[in-house]
Parts: structure tokens; C-alpha cells; sequence
């Protein structure tokens, strides 16, 4: 009995050891690393945003001393751009859309260009080009208009024409006024439109934290709320408002749709202050940074003084029409874009001259 024990053992232990061996590549000795940190999100509730954007919404008209920073991403493709000094500017808005904006040299207080929009309209005097004079230009268009067509023509066309000149028409062309608008002027919530709720996290780096540590990179939570229009059956996004959900809630971004579903404008509001010496304007945002991707450039826009700054003043509409006081050579982009279009051809193969109805 007792050698019957003594060999029922063994097999015992042998079996343990086998194990241990054919099993020991699925042992893994634990191992530290680090993830993003997962920072705490706020909640609130699909009117809680709407009245977020309403209180934004508030605001009717502004005038304000900005620092402007300007942004060519035309080379962004090559992972290069080309970021120009700051320029003071003063910029007035109003509702529904119209805005005046002077862009001045630092110090000095030169005016380098000016540019209005009446909401329908827009106009830019470009009144310094570096010395010679030859690029000042008054250059005039609609604000919904498609001048991609004429842009290629300027940039391809007669190459006995001044390139540089075609070049500033163009880069003017784009720098539109109403860009700058909705930035500023957040439009309200209305019954015309459908508004949706949802919710992402997006990997981001904390500044704060130095680089090197591995608490820089963080995971914030934001809640996505869309607007659409409906339209034939189909719905169709025209604004997306993200907000920043760590530490309360707070409207950190705008992206404004065209009618493909396209971004117009992907607008990026930065740290919450007080504007004016009000009590009824705390929680806006002191920077504001303006993306037209189609355009390919960007537009810090920063307040120097925002105590300073003066909101709900009333404005006569005239002074969002600029006049061409300076006797600049004009440039009207819509004529311009009419003489560039083909020209009817009869069945002689000649042009024809088209004749009012």
C-alpha cells in the first residue's frame, strides 16, 4: 500500500511540472504602461446647449481692437504654411451679417486694407503693397458667388497681364469679410431647423503638462450639436457646435456646412473671459481662430483690450458699405466673372450678343 502511495505522487507532480513548462509562453509577467488620460466629463442636456449657443446668440453688434494674425495654408499638402506678423485691426458687427474691419501696421497705425460687408455684398481697399503702389487695388463682389472659375482664369490667363496683380485679386478674392461674421456673431437656434445630439472623445495633448510626461496626452469627451435643414425629403446639415465637456460645459468649436456637406468655415473659440465693463458679457471667448479650408487660410483673431471692448451699440447700415475714397483702381469681381463665362455661339459658329427679354 504504502509503494502504491508513493508512486501515486509522482505522476502527481510530474503533471505539474509538464504543465507549468507547455504552458509557460502563455505567462506574461505583467507590465506597466501608460494610456491617455481619461478626464472627467460634464453632462447636460440637448436645451442645455441650445441655450449655450442663444447666450452667445445674445450679443447684436461689437466693436473691438483685435490683434490679426493671417495664415496661408495653400502649401498645407507639403506640411508647410506661411504665417504673416500681426496686424492691429478694428473691427465693428452687427446682425444680421454685416461687419467693417480695418487692418492697420502695428505702432504706426497705417491702414494696410479695409473691407465691409453688408451681408449681401462685399468690398476690400487694398491700400499698401510694399513701396510701389502698383497693387492698390478696390476690389468688389457677392458674397455667395463662385469665383473659383474666375480665379483659375486670372491665374492661367493672358500672361502678358501683371501676375502679381492677378495674384493679389485673387488672394483678395478669397479674404472675404463675411467670412468673419458668423465667427463673431453666433446665429441663434431657430424652429426652421433640426437640432441632434451625440457624443465623441478626441486624443488631445495637454499643454500644461510638459512634454516628455505621460500625462500629456489626455482623452476629452465633447457633445456633438448638429443643426439641419430639412429640405426635400432629405435633411441637410448646415452648423456643427462642439463642446468641450471637462470642467463644465463650454462651446469650444463651430463648423459651418455648405450645401454639399462641405466645411465653409471650421472655427475654433479659445479661453472664456469678460467683454466690456458690462456685467451681462462674462464667459466669451478672448480668441478666435477662422479656417477656410476651401480657401486654404486662417485667421487668428485675438482682443487687445476686451474690457474695452463696446457690444450692442447701434450702427447705421451705411457704415458697412465702404466707399472707394481713395480713387483705387477697381476690380469688380462680378463683372469680371461675367465677361469670363462662354459666350453663346450661333450656327454660323459666331458668337452671339445676348439681348434683354
Amino acid at each position: 500500500m504504502k509503494f502504491f502511495r508513493r508512486h501515486r505522487q509522482l505522476p502527481i507532480g510530474l503533471i505539474a511540472i509538464l504543465l507549468a513548462v507547455l504552458t509557460g509562453g502563455c505567462i506574461s509577467v505583467k507590465q506597466e504602461g501608460s494610456a491617455p488620460r481619461l478626464l472627467k466629463s460634464e453632462n447636460a442636456t440637448q436645451d442645455d446647449l441650445a441655450t449655450e449657443v442663444n447666450r452667445f446668440a445674445r450679443v447684436r453688434s461689437m466693436r473691438a481692437k483685435m490683434y490679426l494674425k493671417f495664415e496661408d495654408n495653400s502649401f498645407a499638402e507639403f506640411g508647410s504654411k506661411e504665417v504673416y506678423r500681426s496686424a492691429d485691426g478694428d473691427v465693428i458687427v452687427q446682425r444680421p451679417a454685416m461687419i467693417l474691419m480695418k487692418v492697420q501696421v502695428p505702432v504706426i497705425r497705417t491702414d494696410v486694407a479695409q473691407m465691409s460687408s453688408d451681408g449681401e455684398t462685399f468690398r476690400v481697399a487694398v491700400l499698401q503693397d510694399g513701396g510701389s503702389g502698383k497693387y492698390k487695388k478696390f476690389v468688389k463682389g457677392t458674397n455667395n458667388a463662385d469665383y473659383s472659375g474666375l480665379q483659375r482664369s486670372l491665374s492661367t490667363g493672358n500672361e502678358n497681364g501683371d501676375k502679381r496683380t492677378r495674384e493679389s485679386v485673387n488672394a483678395f478674392a478669397n479674404l472675404r469679410p463675411q467670412h468673419f461674421t458668423d465667427a463673431l456673431l453666433v446665429r441663434p437656434t431657430d424652429a426652421e431647423h433640426v437640432y441632434t445630439v451625440s457624443t465623441t472623445f478626441v486624443l488631445e495633448e495637454d499643454m500644461s503638462v510638459p512634454q516628455k510626461s505621460p500625462l500629456r496626452k489626455v482623452t476629452r469627451g465633447y457633445y456633438l450639436f448638429d443643426e439641419y435643414l430639412p429640405a426635400n425629403g432629405r435633411l441637410l446639415i448646415t452648423r456643427r457646435f462642439w463642446f468641450d465637456r471637462v470642467g463644465g460645459i463650454r462651446l469650444a468649436r463651430q463648423q459651418i456646412f455648405d450645401a454639399a456637406g462641405e466645411i465653409d468655415s471650421d472655427i475654433t473659440y479659445g479661453k472664456e473671459g469678460k467683454l466690456s465693463d458690462s456685467d451681462g458679457f462674462t464667459n466669451l471667448p478672448l480668441e478666435i481662430i477662422v479656417t477656410r479650408p476651401k480657401e486654404r487660410y486662417a485667421m487668428r483673431l485675438t482682443y487687445q483690450s476686451p474690457e474695452d471692448v463696446t457690444i450692442d451699440r447701434e450702427f447705421p447700415a451705411s457704415a458697412f458699405v465702404l466707399k472707394n475714397s481713395w480713387g483705387l483702381d477697381e476690380v469688380d469681381l462680378d463683372r469680371m466673372l461675367q465677361d469670363a463665362l462662354p459666350k453663346p455661339v450661333n450656327k454660323s459658329g459666331g458668337a452671339t450678343t445676348p439681348r434683354n427679354q
